[in-house]
């Protein structure tokens, strides 16, 4: 721990405050507006579910990186597809985790943005 709290400090300030922020921040506008749409669409138009939607996605994002909200995605996604071939998708290990940790960042952002 000594090393990293070193390295950081050899960082210039901004490089730092950057890398901050697009861990933080590592989800695609097209992304979030897409779950904000899908969103709306699910429980209702209008300026209070638009601010609960997006508090939802931000939420998310600040729990799962977005590429396990990808590998998440589209796991569900082919769950849908159904048939013998995508069965994989409903049994295998991983693919349970990436939904199960979705599902409960879900939940946090459930709790939290539409109580």
């Amino acid at each position: 721990m000594r090393g990293l709290a070193f390295a950081l400090c050899l960082l210039p300030l901004p490089a730092l405050a950057q890398s901050v922020a697009e861990r933080l921040n590592d989800y695609p506008t097209e992304a979030r507006a897409d779950y904000v749409f899908g969103c709306m669409a699910a429980n209702g138009q209008g300026r209070d579910v638009l601010l609960k939607c997006s508090c939802s996605i931000d939420r998310i994002a600040s729990i799962l990186p977005y590429d396990a909200y990808v590998e998440a995605e589209t796991v569900l996604s082919l769950r849908l597809v159904g048939g013998e071939r995508m069965s994989i998708f409903q049994t295998a290990a991983p693919a349970k985790k990436f939904v199960a940790d979705l599902r409960r960042a879900q939940a946090e952002a459930e709790i939290i943005c539409f109580e």
